[in-house]
């Protein structure tokens, strides 16, 4: 399916790497004016290498002062992915510390707040927002509660944006993938057993896990994620919001 957003700008947060750069990458195709760019990582952001014309923001999404900062630049927001997150170090409940817990929260749910108020604050009319959310927001898995909880926040957040939105026709929704292979693995203790296990063979351990985790058997890549969100935010779903798209190769059932 192809997009047309010619002369739309555009929010991407966590945009380095991972969905948030392809999802960048993506819109620029798609013709928008500008990208409003926001990670951690400035030299991966002055990488990608896109067309159109870019404002890049290095800096934590939990930062209020950043979006002070992005807010002032007095741009008009179309579209927006609000994408940044962590995984954060996983630990049973019982044995969480808090600096763990609230780590992964300033991120994930404090940053997707202020992210979002700034999104809507700035929004035109008509305007299309989508949260990156997680499908273990909606499924139990032990060791994740800080980040399972901040994506379960982020889904109901939508709901309620969308809500609060509606009269300025403002859309709201959350995608909510499950396995997706990108860098967020990396440095998982898991995940670099698994790793280990197989010889250093990212790919190998990758495609295993996704085998025992998902009925078919893949993990989804960055682009496809991607090409998602595009649906979201596009008119074709111009009757979509407050929802959140599950997409998680059947790992729910």
């Amino acid at each position: 399916m192809n997009f047309d957003f010619a002369g739309k700008t555009a929010l991407v947060t966590g945009a380095a790497s991972g969905i948030g750069a392809a999802t960048a990458r993506a819109l620029d195709a798609a013709g928008v004016a500008k990208l409003i760019l926001v990670d951690l990582n400035a030299d991966a952001l002055g990488a990608l290498d896109l067309s159109c014309d870019t404002s890049i923001h290095a800096g934590d999404v939990a930062n209020e002062s950043l979006w002070d900062l992005i807010e002032a630049e007095g741009d008009t927001i179309d579209l927006a992915v609000l994408n940044a997150g962590i995984s954060g170090v996983g630990a049973p409940i019982v044995k969480m510390r808090m600096d763990q817990w609230r780590q992964v929260m300033s991120v994930n749910l404090d940053g997707a707040f202020l992210s979002l108020r700034t999104a809507m604050r700035k929004a035109s009319q008509g305007a299309s927002i989508v949260l990156t959310a997680s499908v273990t927001a909606v499924k139990a898995e032990i060791g994740i509660a800080h980040y399972a909880s901040s994506k379960a926040g982020v889904m109901h957040m939508a709901k309620v944006a969308a809500k609060e939105g509606a009269e300025r026709r403002i859309r709201v929704n959350a995608i909510a993938p499950g396995g997706v292979d990108t860098a967020l693995w990396d440095g998982v203790g898991f995940f670099e057993d698994l790793v280990a296990k197989h010889q250093g063979d990212r790919a190998g351990a990758i495609a295993t896990m996704a085998q025992q985790a998902t009925p078919l058997g893949r993990f989804a890549t960055a682009d496809e994620i991607a090409g998602q969100i595009m649906f979201l935010l596009s008119d074709t779903a111009g009757t979509i919001t407050g929802s959140t798209l599950v997409t998680d190769g059947g790992f729910r059932l």
